[in-house]
């Protein structure tokens, strides 16, 4: 089989990009200060130097003070932040490249003592990371106006910076999750209800995002059934309540869907081949970006031993596999994580069909990340 269909360019609105491949956002704390510095620049220019369509950041905390949740993880909000995003911007388009943030907001994460702000607590749709679990407070209608705004106003930074689209972090259990799950909203206002009024704050915020940059500027949203409180936790258990689930979010401006789970070769609803991404793009008719353990080999099981593989041994899908579930046009893009974490050069050696290159990913192989 070929690997061609993923360096097939694709026109996504006012987004041209060269290829099919994203570079999935990951945490690394590597930002003393909560500020950008000449490391991120290297590590992002190298990825679009070496190829990669479209570069998605790691987590880049919005100007709430509740919003950080770790140590050394940049700001996109600030002076000096947004200094240091405007570097690596422009070092990213010198190379080709595109790139956008990632907006991101911990939520009932959050625990007491992280800097800059120690005394911050977590904030949540209840006071709850889990259900029957109590972290930090619930949040006031204030509260939920002052986050919204926050999204908004670092979608428009990052626009002025130059960033070529935005991405709305909705997944993993964090905030705007923690409102859609009903083990951690429990809400009896507008914000909470049933699945689909459980939208509601991710759809203001989206709907902010769009008044502040206008028409042209890309928002994409990530979203995940799984929670890395609960692995097994389910948004939408068929087709119709996953459709109900996203129409609202297609109303309020969304025009790209980052669809997370663990293996993307798993399907999302028996009796279709289709995984979340394929879903996704099915029923809302939006494009979608899978994601989910692509170019990890089996023996690879996170330091927690919750397994991102299968545990029983089974191999990861194939490139090829992915690629020809990419030419049926399953899904629009693919996110690489970890392998590309890896190794700078992936995307290359998967484009000179260098497959036997690619290196199984260990923890132990990361001797350096620029």
């Amino acid at each position: 089989m070929s690997t061609a269909a993923l360096f097939n360019p694709i026109q996504l609105g006012p987004l041209q990009l060269n290829n099919r491949i994203v570079m999935a956002p990951m945490t690394r704390t590597f930002s003393p200060g909560n500020v950008p510095n000449d490391l991120n620049v290297a590590y992002y220019a190298r990825r679009a130097e070496n190829g990669v369509g479209l570069i998605i950041t790691e987590g880049t905390c919005v100007g709430h003070p509740g919003a950080n949740g770790y140590p050394r993880v940049p700001f996109i909000h600030g002076e000096s932040a947004l200094e240091g995003w405007r570097k690596v911007v422009a070092a990213v388009h010198a190379k080709g490249g595109k790139i956008a943030p990632q907006l991101w907001h911990v939520g009932a994460i959050r625990k007491a003592g992280i800097e800059p702000d120690p005394e911050v607590p977590g904030y949540s749709p209840s006071g709850l990371i889990a259900p029957g679990k109590e972290n930090g407070v619930a949040m006031s209608k204030q509260d939920i106006e002052d986050v919204i705004n926050a999204f908004a106003q670092a979608a428009v930074d990052a626009k002025a910076v130059g960033f070529d689209a935005v991405e709305v972090h909705g997944a993993h259990g964090y905030l705007i999750d923690q409102f859609f799950w009903a083990g951690t909203n429990e809400r009896d206002d507008e914000y909470g209800g049933d699945a689909v009024q459980r939208t509601r704050f991710a759809c203001d915020i989206v709907r902010a995002i769009r008044e502040r940059v206008g028409d042209e500027f890309p928002i994409i949203f990530r979203f995940s059934q799984w929670k890395q409180q609960d692995y097994n936790a389910r948004l939408a258990d068929t087709p119709e309540e996953l459709a109900a689930f996203l129409a609202p979010l297609v109303e309020a401006g969304v025009d790209i869907f980052h669809c997370s789970t663990r293996r993307f070769w798993e399907t999302e609803f028996e009796g279709s081949e289709l995984n979340l991404a394929g879903w996704t793009k099915k029923l809302t008719g939006k494009p979608a970006i899978t994601v989910g353990s692509v170019g990890l080999n089996a023996s690879f099981i996170d330091e927690d031993k919750r397994d991102m593989v299968d545990a029983s041994g089974v191999a990861t899908a194939s490139i090829e596999q992915l690629a020809q579930r990419l030419e049926a046009e399953e899904f629009d893009m693919v996110a690489v994580g970890r392998a590309l974490l890896q190794d700078p050069d992936w995307v290359n050696k998967v484009k000179d069909g260098r497959l036997d290159e690619l290196q199984d990913y260990s923890k132990e192989s990361l001797t350096q990340l620029v």
